[in-house]
């Protein structure tokens, strides 16, 4: 039997700057075509893909260690320059227990960008079922990414981490104030409303903007958070003609290309008097032209832009982070000694497949010659007697099989086991 090991293969915005990240993040309508590509991998037995603005991520579960270069590979094929000359320094790779710890700090937002960050778990848990109606979810990935979401709730109702957390969209809003003295007679406008965008949104609006237009590919859904919020839904196509009322530009679109260029936010500035125009593009890849950040009274910010804002109001959680990877590390052992106990199913069920054979070989034995006469009432009552025996010899060798890993005692008794019961032959 082959091991099957949990690996992960990715980039965050830890290890790789955002021209990185957009080259291989991947949409929403590209990801089911993705997942069947990478269940296709030869070393690859499960897979779920994350790709959020901060990370793109593979977690695998996999037969050989040659999934690594497979993965990084499948990865390197979403970079259409294919200039991956810096590839090297950005991307991570994590196995068995690191792998598993990746994940749960992940899925507790204890990686993210903004430390306690609520979003992540709903985008595992989106990417997860994804991944599961595509077919590509066996039983260890299911296993670890509902572990993964066991392991979140508890750090946040253990710990202080998501206690007062600033979030992107909090963090936007913050830069916002720092490019206007005061939001309440701002406008803003909002393209594409994705569940980011719409958080910054409602977070200026408690800040005291009272204007706001919004604008999706799906004009249905900007009516539908128009009427929500409140604020006025503009068709997509027809954004551009009202960006001169708007003082503050959000971009939080699925779209793989640029929407918006550099001379178009020149002539609109001509138009509104070069009053002072802030653009926060939280899409990966980039919704807003990089150039737009060299004009004058142009405020561009980027996701990346806002990790800097970030780290400075991180303060006090950062001893709850502390608490809540000792949590992690608790649950990792658990689940780590749950999936190494897989390694000895073999032998427990050899085990148990020769033990079954002796009594029923002596059983019917015995009921064909010396206890003949029985009745069909006392046959079944010696079938659940004999069972029972065998379930109770059984049960202390397949507890020890199921030991926890770094004791190493379950290694040796399923080595002893084998070679005393000739389970090897078998």
């Amino acid at each position: 039997m082959m091991e099957i090991e949990i690996m992960i293969v990715g980039l965050n915005h830890d290890t790789a700057p955002l021209e990185v990240r957009e080259k291989v993040a991947f949409d929403r309508a590209s990801l089911a075509d993705a997942l069947d590509r990478l269940a296709r991998l030869p070393s690859v037995r499960e897979g779920v893909i994350l790709s959020t603005c901060n990370r793109v991520e593979v977690v695998a579960a996999a037969a050989e260690r040659a999934a690594f270069q497979e993965i990084e590979t499948f990865l390197k094929e979403r970079d259409s320059a294919q200039d991956h000359r810096d590839w090297g320094e950005h991307l991570y790779y994590y196995s068995g227990v690191e792998a598993v710890r990746h994940l749960f700090r992940v899925a507790s937002s204890l990686d993210s960008m903004v430390l306690g960050e609520p979003q992540i778990l709903g985008q595992l848990k989106d990417y997860y079922v994804t991944a599961q109606r595509a077919g590509t979810v066996g039983a260890i990935l299911h296993r670890l990414f509902h572990r993964s979401f066991s392991v979140a709730k508890r750090v946040r109702s253990e710990t202080l981490v998501g206690s007062g957390a600033v979030s992107v969209s909090s963090v936007a809003v913050e830069l916002a104030r720092r490019i206007f003295d005061r939001l309440e007679d701002k406008t803003v406008m909002l393209i594409g409303a994705g569940k980011i965008g719409e958080l910054v949104v409602r977070h200026l609006q408690k800040s005291g903007v009272q204007s706001l237009m919004i604008s999706n590919r799906t004009f249905e859904r900007a009516v539908e958070l128009a009427a929500e919020i409140p604020g006025s839904p503009i068709r997509f196509e027809d954004y551009p003609r009202y960006l001169k009322l708007a003082d503050v530009v959000i971009g939080s679109t699925g779209s793989p290309r640029v929407l918006l260029e550099a001379e178009t936010v020149e002539a609109v500035l001509r138009e509104r008097k070069h009053r002072p125009m802030f653009f926060i593009d939280l899409g990966v890849p980039r919704n807003f032209d990089p150039r737009i950040h060299q004009i004058d009274n142009a405020y561009l910010y980027n996701i990346d832009d806002l990790k800097e804002v970030a780290a400075e109001n991180l303060g006090e959680r950062s001893g709850e982070a502390r608490k809540a990877d000792q949590i992690v590390d608790e649950e990792v052992a658990s689940f780590v000694g749950w999936l190494n106990s897989l390694d000895h199913v073999p032998t427990i069920v050899a085990l148990r497949e020769k033990l079954e054979a002796i009594r029923k070989g002596e059983l019917e034995k015995s009921l064909g010659s010396s206890l003949k006469g029985l009745s069909e009432t006392e046959r079944q009552a010696l079938e659940d007697m004999t069972s029972a025996i065998v379930n109770k010899i059984l049960h202390a060798p397949v507890t020890r099989l199921k030991g926890k890993k770094g004791e190493g005692e379950e290694t040796v008794y399923a080595e002893a086991l084998k070679k005393l019961f000739d389970l090897d032959k078998e």
